[in-house]
């Protein structure tokens, strides 16, 4: 999951160097917290939060095999 949401990540952001996506997992679910730099919030967010909604929905679906609740935090 940290994979997939780093990959994506880093093709919407002006400087994929900043980039950090970690993972912490728990008994019942997943968190991953995705860091970018202050000038990119804005292309992760989208607008409305439309493409952080989009993001989340990508991990979810791609999560499914995996018995556990899937959590992306964008900080």
């Amino acid at each position: 999951m940290r994979e997939l949401v780093e990959v994506i990540a880093k093709s919407l952001v002006d400087y994929p160097d900043e980039v950090v996506v970690t993972q912490n997992e728990t008994e019942k679910a997943i968190v991953i917290e995705l860091r970018v730099a202050q000038s990119d919030m804005g292309k992760v967010i989208g607008k409305q939060g439309r493409i952080a909604k989009a993001i989340r929905a990508v991990v979810k679906a791609a999560a499914s095999k995996v018995e556990k609740k899937v959590i992306v935090e964008i900080m």
